[in-house]
């Protein structure tokens, strides 16, 4: 509320009135609301059945519950049951209600693969006509069911394909953290096998799913896997397989899930011309512990190109890399322009110490060590949507909150929505704005330990409770943007 403080001003004719709008206002169009991934908020139903709720064909799945990951003190699995989560499974209808009363145009969620195919595909399977047999009726009838509330609701769905989880039957992440060697199902360290099935997987979701869903996702935040399963799994993000710092399976992890994308990118393509395919990424601003050592400059430097550039180059101009040394070996046609959006995932600030030389030799550019941690740091965000928007597609802020919500929460909220139109107004083609997320959810290795949600989760009931910053950003929706 902007207040008349007539001791101080001749007059309030210049007042700002409702009626005249924000002074900050949101592009036309502008797609705003929230996002959610389905291994986090799905499981948890009040009244069905585990078995009818709960998705436990999942590695993600299996990190959370099997005593050999929970016993790991290294990997920081918290073991908490993923009977606390929200439920949405069941309860999407009322949760729908609630983003429609809110003022939510769009809502980011992922479909699950090991809910919509639990049970093994063969190798031999190569269309996805072959596939359709496979698939579980009753997942791909509820998330019909799902898309069909959105759409009614006025509420545009964008998919992710794949945020994180695998199937058993693709990862078994069990068997590889006990021996990397001699698992089957290895997941993405087997890159012919995972791009070939994921590829078809994509298709099926693009025939069965394409006339209510335009827009896409391919991956969520690829080096995150990369990072948290295979190289450094450490309090603040850890992931199946849980192995520690194998380098030569973290670059076979890399390089497949660029090629995964593609595969997905292409599968998605050939069954709706018309959809809008791109990749979320997580985005950091990266700076140097000391600006003024060149280790440290030249480590910030490299962590970019491999957290950043090299998927972005890779998708936008087919630039392949694949001893990730920093020159390009060749350009390929299969991965050039698979990059219709870039999605950016954006929370915080990493700092980093260069050491002066490779920390494994397989990633010759891996000569630093990043410092994570969750302080809200908003001033990056316009800075990464520069990055973004430097490839030449449309962006969208895919995730974008804070942990300390119930303390910080409308005050983080506001300065990231005023960074976001400081980029939009320096010419950042932003379409859309996805708060995370929209209830507290089962956050990975952390269960419940850390909060994200627009809304509070009653464990018990799993009553929503609005949040100060869920009630801020209808407001802000309501308005149309920001004011100064």
């Amino acid at each position: 509320m902007r207040f008349c403080l007539a001791f101080l001003l001749v007059g309030c004719a210049a007042e700002k009135t409702h009626n005249d709008g924000p002074d900050r206002p949101l592009p036309s169009g502008f797609a705003i609301g929230s996002a959610t991934a389905g291994f986090q908020v799905d499981m948890g139903c009040p009244t069905w059945s585990a078995a009818d709720c709960d998705d436990g064909s999942s590695d993600w799945y299996q990190y959370v519950t099997e005593a050999t990951f929970l016993d790991d003190g290294g990997l920081y699995v918290t073991g908490e049951p993923v009977s606390n989560g929200p439920g949405m499974w069941e309860l999407y209808e009322d949760d729908i209600a609630i983003m429609k009363a809110d003022g939510h145009t769009s809502y980011r969620m992922s479909m699950e693969w090991s809910r919509l195919f639990p049970e093994r595909v063969p190798d031999s399977v190569t269309s996805v006509d072959e596939l359709m047999d496979y698939a579980d009726t009753d997942a791909v009838a509820r998330y019909h069911e799902i898309l069909d509330a959105l759409i009614g609701s006025g509420i545009t769905p964008m998919v992710t394909v794949n945020h994180y989880t695998l199937p058993l039957w693709i990862h078994n992440g069990l068997e590889c953290h006990t021996d990397l060697s001699t698992c089957t199902d290895k997941g993405w360290v087997d890159a012919d096998r995972t791009t070939h099935h994921i590829g078809l997987y994509a298709g099926f979701l693009g025939r069965e799913f394409g006339d209510s869903v335009d827009r896409w996702m391919t991956l969520n935040e690829p080096f995150a896997t990369t990072l948290s399963g295979y190289l450094l799994p450490g309090e603040s993000r850890s992931a199946p397989p849980g192995i520690t710092f194998d380098v030569d399976a973290s670059l076979a992890v890399i390089l497949s899930q660029m090629e995964g994308h593609a595969a997905i990118y292409h599968q998605l393509k050939a069954e709706d011309t018309t959809a809008e395919v791109g990749i979320v990424m997580n985005f950091v601003d990266i700076t140097p512990k000391d600006p003024a050592n060149e280790d440290d400059l030249l480590g910030a430097e490299h962590m970019d190109y491999l957290y950043h550039r090299l998927y972005l180059d890779a998708f936008a101009t087919g630039a392949w890399d694949p001893d990730l040394d920093g020159v390009v070996d060749e350009y390929r046609a299969d991965l050039a322009g698979t990059l219709d959006v870039v999605g950016v995932n954006y929370y915080n600030e990493v700092v980093v110490t260069g050491v002066g030389t490779a920390l494994g030799g397989s990633i010759p550019l891996l000569d630093f060590v990043p410092e994570f941690g969750w302080e809200p740091h908003p001033e990056g965000l316009s800075k990464v949507l520069a990055i973004a928007d430097s490839y030449g597609v449309p962006v969208y802020i895919t995730e974008n909150g804070t942990p300390h919500v119930e303390t910080q929460g409308e005050e983080v909220l506001d300065a990231h929505l005023a960074q976001m139109m400081d980029a939009i107004d320096a010419g950042v083609d932003v379409r859309g704005y996805h708060y995370w997320s929209f209830v507290d959810n089962y956050e990975w290795n952390h269960g419940l330990d850390m909060v994200f949600g627009l809304y509070a989760l009653d464990i018990d009931t799993k009553e929503r409770v609005q949040r100060p910053v869920a009630a801020r950003f209808s407001e802000v929706i309501a308005a149309g943007g920001l004011d100064n």
